[in-house]
């Protein structure tokens, strides 16, 4: 008995108090196997029996695939709600203007879409908050500052029933490469490579480069974003170029995935779920297409996927769908099959980019009511976590999605938005 009492205060010593509780579907109250719970730095998973045991901590976070994420004091039982995200992508300028956020707002109010995409960590590299990142400030990534106050900007969109994602382009990033050269992605001569754009690229073999990155998603996820988002997180699709390490797919997928990782473990404590954008070809393919997106490496380390889906980025057609703008169903609902197959989770961890602009690479055809919906319908009919439309002038209408019924709580509709 004394050497179970020594024992006993052993774990206690060494554990301290350990917190018991069950996650449950508040709609069935059914439990949920592997949510994700949230103690101090550390991430654990739920049981079968959607049970967990965990050292003491004063605020669990809580949070699973398809649903929501919340925070607890203490264990016990825990709810959490479906949650299918259906979203808007907004530039910082178009979520900043009251013109382009208020229509986005009004397809929210009036039909399915409950979600937006915001970028923060934008194309040309400016961080577009005001944020105390040293080197930030020092490269000149705070010319241009759109969110005066990013979290009461967070805020006001959650007390509007908006779920926020955040778009952190990842390795697309001039003046950071400006500033430190050496983490540049080169050309074969070595001098820093150019993209068609005329952007630089991080090398993202370059490790030292990940933390700068990392730290503004970090300070992104502590304004209250439910979802970080990166993309461009990928080596440049070019032939002839160079990193600091050998340009073999071995070296390229250990890079990106390793980036992956440390942002999950870096982004833990703030219970947050994370996503990457990858190629829409990405899951045709056994290999990496030569730019470090491969989906059986990446997927440990997200919650989330978004293959960018649109049918006119498909120059070659999918295999008996060689005009893929006339193949809008087929393209999502194949391409997203294939990418399941080959990362062996749930279809629920997938959720993808559509096309809501017009084609610019077949017959030009304009993006409308049957084209947004086939898409939507592929999607859906796959079992993803939501989709996302795309449209780089933030121009939204109500084509393709559905009205919400007059109790604004349903999600159903009998007819397409006009």
């Amino acid at each position: 008995m004394k050497a179970l009492a020594i024992l006993a205060a052993y774990i206690t010593l060494t554990w301290g108090t350990m917190i018991n509780g069950t996650v449950y579907d508040k709609a069935s109250s059914k439990p949920i196997q592997n949510a994700i719970i949230i103690a101090g730095n550390k991430e654990y998973r739920t049981d079968i029996n959607g049970t967990f045991s965990i050292p003491s901590a004063p605020t669990i976070g809580v949070r699973a695939i398809g649903y929501d994420r919340k925070f607890y004091s203490t264990g016990g039982k825990m709810y959490l709600n479906r949650f299918i995200p259906k979203a808007l992508y907004l530039s910082s300028f178009g979520a900043t203007s009251s013109k382009i956020m208020g229509n986005a707002k009004r397809l929210i109010r009036s039909t399915e879409i409950n979600a937006l995409v915001i970028d923060i960590k934008m194309d040309r590299g400016q961080v577009a908050f005001k944020t105390s990142n040293p080197i930030a400030n020092k490269i000149g990534a705070q010319d241009l500052i759109l969110f005066k106050d990013l979290k009461k900007f967070v805020a006001d969109l959650h007390k509007e029933g908006i779920y926020t994602i955040a778009r952190i382009v990842s390795f697309k990033d001039t003046p950071l490469i400006t500033a430190y050269p050496a983490w540049g992605v080169k050309k074969s001569d070595g001098t820093l490579f150019k993209d068609k754009e005329g952007l630089y690229w991080i090398d993202a073999s370059r490790k030292e480069a990940h933390q700068y990155i990392i730290d503004i998603a970090a300070e992104t996820a502590a304004a209250g974003f439910d979802e970080i988002q990166f993309d461009y997180v990928r080596f440049p699709d070019r032939k002839g170029i160079m990193f600091s390490v050998e340009n073999t797919q071995a070296n390229r997928v250990k890079a990106i995935s390793g980036f992956l990782e440390a942002a999950r473990k870096r982004l833990t404590p703030y219970n947050v779920f994370i996503s990457a954008d990858i190629f829409g070809y990405v899951g045709w393919h056994d290999a990496d297409i030569e730019i470090g997106q491969r989906v059986d490496a990446l997927a440990p380390y997200v919650d989330y996927l978004s293959p960018m889906l649109y049918p006119s980025g498909f120059n070659a057609g999918i295999p008996g769908y060689p005009d893929p703008v006339k193949a809008n169903y087929e393209v999502v609902k194949h391409s997203l099959d294939k990418a399941l197959t080959k990362s062996a989770n749930s279809s629920l961890c997938y959720r993808p980019w559509l096309q809501a602009f017009k084609d610019y690479a077949f017959d030009r055809r304009v993006y409308g009511e049957k084209e947004i919906r086939d898409q939507i319908r592929a999607s859906e009919d796959f079992g993803s976590c939501g989709w996302i439309l795309w449209n780089p002038r933030n121009v939204y209408t109500g084509a393709g999605l559905l009205r919400l019924s007059n109790s604004t709580s349903t999600k159903t509709a009998t007819k397409p938005a006009s």
